[in-house]
């Protein structure tokens, strides 16, 4: 399992990274989307993933107090907090695009031209 969630994170950072490096604003986000993802799910795996697969993130009576029972609740609002701030995020980095295509009639990062765009009216 560990294995799988590391591979993830992985294949999500160097998606994010390569579209970053694009010339056109909505790779940029799409990027920054996938980073944001790999960050999530690298938050979530700090919960120890493997070891309280079952485990409960709330106490039960009659079981003892120790770490070996129950779920870290932390990384797991950590995580929620953070799909919300990133849904909210991208939103607004949408809407800068669009606004900013309207203005320069053109999606590159740089502002310019490219060779292969036609002119807008």
């Amino acid at each position: 399992m560990e294995v799988v969630l590391a591979l993830a994170i992985g294949l999500l950072t160097g998606s994010g990274v390569w579209l970053l490096l694009r010339p056109r604003t909505f790779q940029v986000i799409m990027g920054l989307s996938l980073l944001s993802y790999a960050v999530n799910l690298f938050i979530f795996s700090m919960g120890r993933l493997g070891l309280s697969l079952a485990a409960a993130p709330v106490l039960k009576s009659g079981v003892s107090e120790d770490l070996l029972h129950y779920a870290d609740p932390l990384p797991q609002a950590l995580v929620l907090t953070a799909i919300v701030i990133g849904f909210a995020m991208t939103a607004l980095f949408l809407v800068v695009l669009l606004a900013s295509r309207g203005v320069s009639g053109t999606d590159h990062v740089d502002g310019s031209r490219s060779h292969d765009q036609p002119e807008m009216p």
